[in-house]
């Protein structure tokens, strides 16, 4: 291949899809700095490897020489995005926003080079957009048009009410595209309705579409439902080294290799020859341990890393219980405190029944010794260790009520 061709290769690393492909290669082609957005309504404080994804693709851009545009979401966040929804999202305070997007400045210069950055704002445009304005850009969109999108077609169908501003976002999230006057749009697969507007907005004000390029929604820990907070199933990108660590220890063999592709800056050639290695017998556990210090170390430096690795082979390889642990001191009615119950009490479990189905599948421990009965019960004026599968420790004290 080229260098050129290389170079077009490792721009689509990961993507799901390409539209159009062609006017990719052609506007890559022309030898200029593209301008590159990728645009995030700051709905949460913090974001998470999830988010991260379409980072890393900024980033490969960047670093290929292009101009990267990060958009965050000011105004749009106030609407809220309505894709993949079944009701209308309940809209956010622009003193919320204002929060939120702060860690978002602040969170992302761990991966983008802030110097080759542009960070920008869409209540810039749109807060002086006038209502005459907004009307005629409501105009150059149909109501059946909308309703081809999945998420609205759904609702409409069961008859879940669609609020008039949920339709305004795909439009208002396309201008975007018009005023920063995008040549590639980066996007999740949940967004290609959105940034298919953006292209179709451009064409109609005289500009030359830019190109959309969707990237996979990252799974969780669980390797089934997409990175969340709200499912518990994610790795913050402010989450300490050790969680880090011990969290992506956690995920599947199969699953790293995805972590790999969607979250690391080493080589396609690289990883392909590790995944060659692991069918030919070699430790998936080391492999794993190469994606949590590169991933770690992004975020937090090399030192921490490698100390996180340490303090894993401490606690796990050799048996040792953390230095930091929580305390907890648990009040007891009656002279023993039923395993279950002091499991949950303690934040080790969010039900009982989870507490029991962890006894049964052997993942308690008590000062190191597993527990493997489910009806064991723990005697009050005791101060134990207790652990719940890899990463959970208390150091628990029960006393009288």
């Amino acid at each position: 291949m080229t260098v050129q061709d290389q170079s077009i290769v490792e721009l689509s690393r990961g993507a799901d899809e390409i539209l159009v492909e062609d006017a990719f290669i052609e506007k890559l082609k022309e030898g200029r700095p593209l301008r590159i957005k990728a645009g995030f309504d700051p709905t949460a404080p913090d974001l998470h490897l999830g988010h991260t994804v379409l980072i890393n693709k900024l980033r490969q851009f960047q670093d290929a020489g292009h101009q990267v545009l990060f958009l965050i979401g000011d105004f749009t966040g106030m609407i809220g995005d309505p894709t993949g929804k079944s009701i209308t999202r309940k809209s956010l305070t622009p003193e919320e926003i204002q929060a939120n997007a702060r860690t978002y400045e602040e969170q992302i210069f761990k991966i983008l080079d802030p110097e080759k950055t542009e960070v920008m704002f869409n209540s810039a445009w749109l807060n002086k957009m006038t209502t005459a304005q907004l009307i005629q850009l409501a105009a150059k969109h149909t109501v059946a048009r909308m309703l081809e999108r999945d998420d609205f077609s759904k609702r409409y169908k069961e008859g879940q009410p669609i609020a008039i501003h949920e339709f305004l976002y795909p439009l208002i999230q396309g201008y975007d595209s018009v005023a920063m006057k995008a040549d590639l749009e980066l996007g999740g697969t949940d967004q290609k309705f959105n940034l298919l507007v953006g292209r179709q907005l451009q064409q109609v004000y005289g500009q030359k579409p830019q190109v959309v390029m969707t990237m996979p929604i990252l799974e969780g820990l669980d390797g089934v439902q997409k990175m969340s907070k709200s499912l518990n199933n994610y790795i913050g990108i402010a989450d300490s080294p050790t969680d880090m660590f011990g969290k992506i220890m956690s995920i599947s063999d199969e699953l790293m290799w995805r972590y790999f592709l969607l979250l690391s800056f080493r080589p396609m050639s690289e990883i392909e020859q590790w995944q060659l290695a692991c069918g030919d017998g070699a430790n998936p556990r080391d492999y794993k341990v190469k994606l949590a210090l590169e991933i770690i170390a992004r975020f937090h430096g090399q030192a921490l890393a490698e100390k996180a690795f340490a303090d894993f082979e401490a606690r796990f390889k050799h048996g040792a219980v953390p230095d930091e642990i929580d305390e907890v001191q648990l009040a007891a009615t009656a002279p023993q405190y039923q395993i279950a119950n002091l499991l949950k009490d303690a934040g080790l479990t969010v039900s009982t029944s989870e507490a029991m189905r962890m006894v049964k599948q052997g993942a308690v421990r008590i000062d190191g010794e597993k527990v493997s009965d489910p009806r064991l019960a723990v005697a009050v004026g005791s101060t134990q260790v207790v652990q719940v599968g890899k990463r959970k420790y208390a150091r628990v004290s029960i006393v009288s009520s």
